[in-house]
């Protein structure tokens, strides 16, 4: 296979995109360096496009090694034919390499392998052949009785030797090929409860729908409701309709005194040995096909989390909701220093909730407090009461928002929190996070697993590697593409930047503590362990605001700071002009620039000129200051207050399969279901919505009693 060619066909791209991208990769570069300073190489392919340019390689290479293998194994029995190797040698996906190989695939001890042992082989390939004359059953599988083997009777013969045909017809790739796509087009996949009792899993307990037909939420449920014991799985297919297709391409002689032994043999081989393994395949195929969808979509929302607007230069009290043990508050200023912590007592009946409120006014007095931050999660309701109350009565302006608090507690509770914050209690820490999360969702966010922030489908039950190295590839494209502070930064945070990984990312911090802020790129040659090619990969995606160089502020990679200075002087700026924001009309001086003869005098590229402009017009930038900002709330409403009809405006907290959960200020999220999302036909939510979206919805239907919201987006002004 020449994967190159193939990397082409597949992805839409040019040869030379394909050979330049995969070089890079071979080399060593990371995905976010490639595709922020490569881009002539590639022709600007970016982060998502590079990793799956990427993935399908990877995919593609073990498909040649194990087509390799297959070859060599075969070839080492003494067994491959020309027409065998042609075969290998095209197939294109994994599955049919593994149904070319199987009939020469070590077996573990079968009714076949046993009918072997017998020597009843010969036997087997006279009933195949089909052209015995004269002969009766009897007296053909007479010949092969051996009491010391165990074969007592000619019919034990037969038997045995129909054991050996049945593997043959299940081994054979073509039968194979023909079945599982059959069961693919027509089969149907049916659920029934396996225990009496009810469960989540009640709307599967009578299910059934097409293989082709069901969506991936239902398979990833059937699987979770199986594995939990309360459902039992089958596919059903046609079995008449197989059995005849094997006898129509197994029988070739109709009038052989074999044929009726033929067709028991095929339906045999099809119900004892093909259909469970097809099933097993197919379903397999269907949970891989399903999970990686689902991993895309949880790749797609936490993008959109990570990337949400930060509320920048605001003192923020984060409040994390709890009944008995009270909440737990932490102040942060307007740099994220933490300035106080406590606990107040006001979600339940019990509680002193007017000391709580007195609390909360004076500290919104002391520091400043501008935003409220408040966790999601258990007792959040009358948390979010007690303080729409108590800003009321506040002597400044102040807001509050919702925070999704998803593995705040696992942070908390973590090395990295302990090793942050080892004066301070979990539940403390955990208040930290949350004011955080509205000061800069990215930067505290990287300090969690991905898997654990709550923005997916049925992450528990997907292949954990897999998703962990998508997860972490959206988390690597977000803070490479935002850019990092180099003197403030975290080592979490400094550990998804390109070519640094923990470690270096820990002897970046250290060094800055022990020799003061960095206040030049190349400083960070002296950091242990971090040589020429990671100062390489990870330059340009760091940033020194107040360092010696006004370019290390920038987008702009070291390896272009010589390009962008002898732009500066062709133009007539200084680097002071960058500085101080001074480069507005750059645009309209270059056009009385020859870029062509600019770019060939410098060695520098047009599309890296391009991006290097753009840098120079903002240093410091931070693409997220365009976004639109979370929705700040200054009163509550409760599922009571909702009526059929009413508009509200609300955030986008999920998106799933289905549709997508919104935020509109009560204790329960609504779904808009996906027919609800649009007036025109959409195959899935994500074309229309993201994480963090701020939409405005119409209510549909309340069920308080279940708390549901049924919420539309249709005609809604």
């Amino acid at each position: 296979m020449d994967i190159i060619k193939t990397l082409s066909e597949e992805l839409g791209l040019r040869v030379n995109q394909v050979e330049n991208a995969v070089k890079l990769l071979d080399e060593g570069n990371t995905i976010a360096f490639i595709s922020r300073y490569r881009k002539e190489a590639t022709g600007s392919l970016d982060d998502a496009k590079m990793r799956e340019l990427s993935d399908r390689l990877n995919y593609l290479r073990s498909l040649e090694e194990r087509r390799e293998e297959i070859i060599r194994l075969i070839t080492e029995q003494g067994k491959m034919t020309d027409e065998l190797l042609a075969d290998i040698e095209k197939a294109k996906i994994l599955q049919e390499l593994e149904d070319l190989y199987r009939p020469y695939k070590q077996k573990k001890r079968t009714r076949a392998t046993i009918a072997k042992e017998k020597g009843l082989e010969p036997l087997s390939e006279i009933i195949l052949a089909q052209n015995e004359e004269g002969k009766s059953v009897e007296e053909i599988a007479s010949a092969f009785i051996d009491t010391e083997k165990g074969v007592e009777t000619w019919e034990d013969a037969v038997l045995g030797a129909c054991d050996i045909i049945a593997e043959i017809i299940s081994d054979n790739a073509d039968y194979r090929k023909f079945i599982r796509r059959y069961t693919f087009e027509t089969g149907i996949i049916k659920s029934k409860n396996s225990k009496e009792e009810s469960s989540v899993y009640d709307m599967y307990y009578e299910f059934s729908q097409g293989v082709k037909q069901i969506a991936d939420h239902r398979i990833l449920a059937i699987n979770r409701g199986e594995k939990e014991d309360f459902l039992s799985v089958k596919i059903e297919v046609d079995d008449e309709e197989v059995v005849k297709y094997l006898c129509d391409n197994v029988i070739t002689n109709s009038k052989s005194i074999f044929t009726e032994y033929l067709k028991s043999t095929s339906e045999d081989a099809y119900k004892r040995l093909i259909a469970p393994s097809i099933e097993r395949e197919i379903r397999s195929s269907l949970t891989e096909d399903a999970s990686e969808r689902a991993i895309k979509l949880f790749s797609k929302n936490l993008h959109a989390l990570l990337m949400q607007s930060p509320i920048k230069g605001k003192t923020i009290l984060g409040v994390d909701p709890g009944y008995r043990t009270g909440c737990k508050i932490a102040v942060i200023d307007s740099t994220g220093k933490v300035c106080d912590t406590g606990i107040i007592y006001c979600t339940l009946p019990n509680h002193d909730s007017e000391k709580s409120r007195i609390t909360v006014l004076n500290l919104i007095k002391k520091y400043g407090i501008d935003i409220i931050a408040i966790g999601n999660g258990t007792a959040s309701k009358e948390t979010e009461m007690f303080i729409s109350d108590t800003i009321k009565m506040a002597s400044k302006d102040v807001s509050y928002l919702i925070v999704n608090e998803s593995g705040a507690s696992v942070y908390s509770a973590s090395k990295e929190g302990a090793e942050e914050f080892p004066d301070y209690t979990v539940e403390q820490r955990s208040a930290v996070s949350i004011a955080r999360r509205c000061q800069d969702p990215l930067v505290e966010f990287v300090k969690i697993d991905p898997r654990s922030i709550g923005v997916g489908q049925y992450q528990h039950d997907m292949n954990q590697k897999r998703l962990s190295e998508a997860l972490g590839g959206v988390v690597e494209d977000c803070v490479n593409s935002v850019g990092v502070d180099l003197n403030t930064a975290s080592a979490a945070l400094l550990s998804y930047v390109a070519g640094i990984n923990l470690g270096i990312a820990k002897n970046i911090v250290a060094h800055r503590e022990e020799n003061g802020a960095f206040k030049e790129r190349k400083e960070l040659l002296k950091v242990a362990k971090l040589g020429p090619k990671a100062y390489t990969q990870c330059a340009g995606f760091l940033r020194i605001s107040d360092g010696k160089n006004v370019l290390d502020n920038t987008s702009v990679h070291p390896e272009s700071y010589e390009g962008a200075r002898m732009l500066l002087k062709e133009l007539g700026y200084t680097e002071d002009d960058v500085k101080n924001f001074g480069l507005s009309d750059i645009k309209l001086r270059m056009k009385d620039m020859n870029v062509d003869v600019f770019c060939e005098n410098n060695n520098i590229g047009k599309i890296t000129l391009t991006d290097i402009v753009e840098a120079l017009l903002k240093p410091g930038r931070d693409i997220r200051d365009d976004f639109t900002p979370p929705v700040l709330l200054k009163d509550i409403m409760s599922i009571k207050d909702l009526k059929s009809g009413m508009v509200l405006t609300g955030t986008v907290r999920n998106v799933i399969d289905f549709g997508a959960f919104v935020d509109i200020g009560v204790h329960q999220d609504g779904l808009v279901h996906i027919s609800q999302i649009s007036n025109k036909y959409i195959k899935h939510p994500t074309e229309v919505l993201s994480v963090g979206d701020i939409v405005k919805v119409k209510v549909l239907d309340i069920d308080e009693v279940k708390n549901r919201i049924s919420l539309s987006m249709k005609d809604v002004q």
